[in-house]
This record gives C-alpha cells, sequence and structure tokens, in this order.
C-alpha cells in the first residue's frame, strides 16, 4: 500500500530548531528576543523593504496594515477578489466596504481594467492579491494606484518569495503583508509580517504594535497613544528564520516540481496558473484548471480515496455566502475559478507521476464527463 500524499509538506524539522529551542527554555526569554529581532532583519534584507514588523498572522497584517492608511467606515477598499476571505474580513471589520474586483482568468489576479471601472472618490485602498504565490500583474495594478493616488496594500500571504521584473515581493506595493501559517512556505505555525518603504507608517506601526509606548518615562515605557499586540514569540521567530535561510532553495524545487507536472497534465487538457514572463513565481500552491468537461469536485473525491489529498484553489469571496447575501455582487470570474480549480500537492519528494497517473485515469474513464445537472 502506498503512503498518503499530504497536500503540503514543512521543509524543516524538530531537529533544525532543537538547539535553539533548547536555549530559549534554557534563558527563559520567549518574547521579544534575540531571534525576534534577528528574523525582523532577515526579513527585510530577503525583501529589500526598509521597514519590517512581525504578526500573529496575514489577517492581523492586513488590519493594521488598513489602521495604518486612516481606513475608516464607510471607505471603499478595492479587493481581488480570488482570495480567502480574510481579505475582505479585514475590511469588513473596520466598517469600511469591500469593493470586489473580478480577476484574470489565466493568471487568478486582479483585472487592471476592471479596477480602474471600480475606483470611486470613496475608494482609500486597492488590496492586491498575489493569488496562489504568484505576482504577475501587481506592476500593472501599481500604476492603476498611482494614476489615482491610492494606496496600494499588497496581500502576500502567499507570495514570499515571489518576485516581478526582478524584485522581491515586500519590497514593491505601499505596503506588504505575509503570511507563515503552514500551508505557507515559510511556516511558523502562525504568523505573518508587515514590510513597506514608508518611514512616517514605519514610525506609526512601530509604536502601535507596542501597545502604543515610544520611549521610556522613569522606569518604565512612555505610553504616548493607544496600540495593540500582535507580537510573534522566540520560538516562531526560530522557525521563520530556519527556513528563510534556504527559501531560494524551496522556491527552485517546488518550480521544478511544477514544470514535471504540467509536462504530464497540459496534453490532457489541466491549465496551469499562468505566470508571468518578468516573474519568478514561489509555487506557494500548484493549481490547475481542470477541462471543462470534467467535475472538479468529483476529481478531488476520487483522489482522495487514491490517499492524494487535493483541494479547491481558493475562493470566489463575493460569492460566500456571508458577502453575496449582503453585497450582491458576484464576480463571474473568480467565482469560475472557484468552482474550476484544483490544488495538488507540490513539495520536494512528491510522486508526481503518482498522482498524475490517477488524474489521468479520472479523466480517461468512461463516465467522468460533466453532465449537464452538474455543469
Amino acid at each position: 500500500m502506498s503512503d498518503p500524499v499530504r497536500l503540503m509538506r514543512p521543509y524543516m524539522t524538530f531537529e533544525d530548531v532543537e538547539e535553539d529551542f533548547r536555549a530559549v527554555f534554557s534563558s527563559g526569554q520567549f518574547t521579544r528576543g534575540a531571534h525576534v529581532d534577528a528574523f525582523v532583519k532577515d526579513i527585510k534584507h530577503y525583501t529589500g523593504a526598509d521597514h519590517a514588523f512581525l504578526a500573529t498572522s496575514a489577517t492581523t497584517a492586513l488590519w493594521v496594515a488598513l489602521k495604518c492608511l486612516g481606513i475608516v467606515a464607510g471607505d471603499e477598499v478595492a479587493v481581488a477578489d480570488f482570495s480567502f476571505p480574510a481579505t475582505a474580513n479585514v475590511v469588513e471589520d473596520l466598517g469600511a466596504i469591500p469593493v470586489f474586483v473580478d480577476v484574470d482568468l489565466g493568471t487568478f489576479n486582479m483585472s487592471p481594467a476592471d479596477l480602474a471601472a471600480k475606483i470611486t472618490p470613496k475608494t482609500k485602498a486597492v488590496i492586491f492579491v498575489d493569488a496562489l504565490g504568484n505576482p504577475t500583474g501587481l506592476h500593472e495594478i501599481q500604476a492603476v494606484c498611482r494614476q489615482h493616488a491610492i494606496p496600494l496594500i499588497e496581500d502576500a500571504a502567499c507570495a514570499i518569495g515571489s518576485t516581478e521584473r526582478g524584485v522581491r515581493c515586500g519590497s514593491i506595493a505601499d505596503i506588504t503583508c505575509f503570511s507563515f501559517h503552514p500551508r505557507k512556505l515559510l511556516n511558523t505555525g502562525e504568523g505573518g509580517a508587515i514590510t513597506t518603504n514608508r518611514a512616517d507608517w514605519a514610525d506609526w506601526l512601530r509604536v502601535k504594535l507596542m501597545h502604543g509606548a515610544d520611549g521610556m518615562r522613569g522606569l518604565g515605557l512612555d505610553f504616548v497613544d493607544y496600540g495593540y499586540n500582535f507580537r510573534l514569540p522566540e520560538l516562531q521567530a526560530i522557525m521563520g528564520r530556519k527556513q528563510l535561510a534556504q527559501l531560494d532553495a524551496i522556491v527552485a524545487n517546488r518550480n521544478a516540481v511544477r514544470q514535471a507536472y504540467v509536462e504530464q497534465l497540459a496534453p490532457i487538457g489541466f491549465m496551469p496558473q499562468r505566470i508571468g514572463d518578468d516573474v519568478l513565481h514561489n509555487v506557494q500552491s500548484l493549481v490547475f484548471r481542470v477541462p471543462e468537461n470534467l467535475d472538479r469536485d468529483a476529481l478531488v473525491h476520487y483522489l482522495k480515496t487514491k490517499e492524494i489529498e487535493t483541494t479547491l484553489g481558493t475562493y470566489c469571496q463575493s460569492g460566500t455566502t456571508y458577502f453575496s447575501k449582503k453585497y450582491a455582487d458576484v464576480q463571474p470570474r473568480a467565482m469560475q475559478l472557484e468552482a474550476t480549480t484544483i490544488t495538488v500537492p507540490c513539495y520536494e519528494g512528491v510522486p508526481v507521476t503518482r498522482v498524475c497517473d490517477e488524474i489521468i485515469r479520472f479523466a480517461q474513464s468512461p463516465g467522468r464527463a460533466k453532465t449537464p445537472s452538474n455543469g
């Protein structure tokens, strides 16, 4: 019996961090220590950003980014629609209005034309999502934002290690938010980061992310503002540093795995996410659009019986029950992608041929084509 094929596998072991973990336990310094400081410096060096801050998740990072931009109730924030709902949830939480922007069926990323058509005097920010780690089109969206003098937030939850036009995600948009969730290439259990090149925003973030403290007052901190605690502990910083040091090698391997999948699946009509010629994709998630005559859900269920873990690409946010009921503005291309994309396992050592053989077997089996009732 073959071993189960997981969708994702972490790029570190306990042995990789054990020595540093033991040192932290011995010291008792579990937070705001040397590893946190070093991880921040590593992120700045890797991304090329002038300033970096750690957070508990990409969601809290996005929420803080919106607060930094002064987003308040009634403001409109344009949001790429093909994304995990956290992207729009943070807008909604502040009482602002998420304006869903449809995406390109090839790249899965925000359409510049649709964005331009939806900008109004109430638009106070744009959130571009690097769908599944792919930053293709980010500079085009940046140009639209600059034309309208609107700040650009990059939801780079999936995109650490990716580049466009030779520039790494984290130093392109006005402010960038990363995730270190277990499904990500850089996994700290939970966690995230914010990067920016704006010194004034960095000053605001430094104070706000320290409970509003700035300097000392007598024996204690001087709290000059109210603030927040979204800190990442020392143990998680250790995990992040270990993986960041090998991230380029991880990205190179995942691109090789991607190519192996494409060579076997493209001839039977599976369409990989389109990556721009000037883009290095970290292949955070390897996603294909299934052929029109195949039932994606049935394929996922079939692969599960073969102990191969797969899932949908990601979500059409405007099509979720909550947002569709409240705004009634479902974006058709994002909805099409939610219904027709599949994420396949991608990591070093994944049995690509085994996965592809089962997909091909499903696709070529009699009776697997969609019927009008489910298509």
